[in-house]
């Protein structure tokens, strides 16, 4: 995430995500993936926080000002309760549930979420499932990297977050306005991945990963063929 820098002097924000995970029914980890994307781009076009005068616009303005880092933890039984009270927006999709949180200071976590764990989510890997009807966003984890679930589902709510900013205006809005629904892809090879991207991250390397990776890339999918322009650039240019 090399385009965004910290303010100097000032603590880091991060924006905190918390899987809830049932010892009875754990979530798998592409629901928990695809949850915490749509969870990041409801809580970024939700009126509290693209309204100047909501509730949570100047927090997550200051956030998206330095590096849009997040913070997956995971909880269940009263500590999950607890947190539902600070404010946020819980995704339920397909067996997952994810709430993102209104960003703020990594040295000020609020203690309900101090309280869950940060490290080692990791979710069974089961098979793909077929893409929802367009449109949605089309998100893709690099084959090459290995990351745990909770580091997977920060990644795709950095895609996520950066396709919503980055994309075409019109697609965008027609996305939100079907509900964000988004799909992690799997099967394609990540070259053809690369070529459809729109956006692409780059680890900063706080966890997991070296500085610099390329963890995830993204798409939307319109349903709307490729327009013809595009298809002769790609044409003259195979590695585009």
């Amino acid at each position: 995430m090399a385009a965004y820098t910290d303010p100097a002097d000032e603590p880091p924000w991060a924006m905190q995500l918390a899987v809830q995970v049932e010892k009875s029914a754990p979530p798998t980890h592409r629901a928990v993936c695809e949850a915490a994307a749509m969870a990041v781009v409801r809580l970024l076009t939700d009126p509290r926080s693209t309204e100047p005068e909501g509730p949570w616009h100047e927090r997550v303005r200051r956030w998206e000002s330095g590096r849009i880092r997040k913070v997956a933890r995971r909880g269940r039984g009263i500590r999950w309760r607890e947190a539902q009270e600070l404010p946020g927006v819980t995704v339920d999709h397909d067996g997952a549930r994810v709430r993102a949180f209104v960003p703020g200071p990594v040295d000020r976590v609020p203690p309900p979420l101090a309280k869950m764990q940060v490290a080692g989510l990791e979710l069974e890997r089961e098979e793909p499932k077929p893409p929802p009807e367009p449109p949605y966003a089309a998100l893709a984890l690099n084959p090459e990297v290995t990351m745990s679930t909770g580091k997977s589902a920060a990644q795709c709510g950095h895609a996520a977050q950066l396709l919503l900013r980055r994309g075409r205006a019109q697609d965008v809005a027609a996305w939100v306005a079907a509900g964000a629904p988004v799909h992690l892809t799997a099967g394609l090879p990540w070259r053809e991945c690369v070529r459809r991207a729109v956006v692409s991250v780059r680890d900063a390397g706080f966890t997991e990963v070296p500085p610099g990776t390329t963890t995830a890339v993204a798409w939307l999918e319109t349903g709307r063929p490729p327009e013809p322009h595009r298809l002769l650039w790609r044409r003259l240019w195979p590695w585009r």
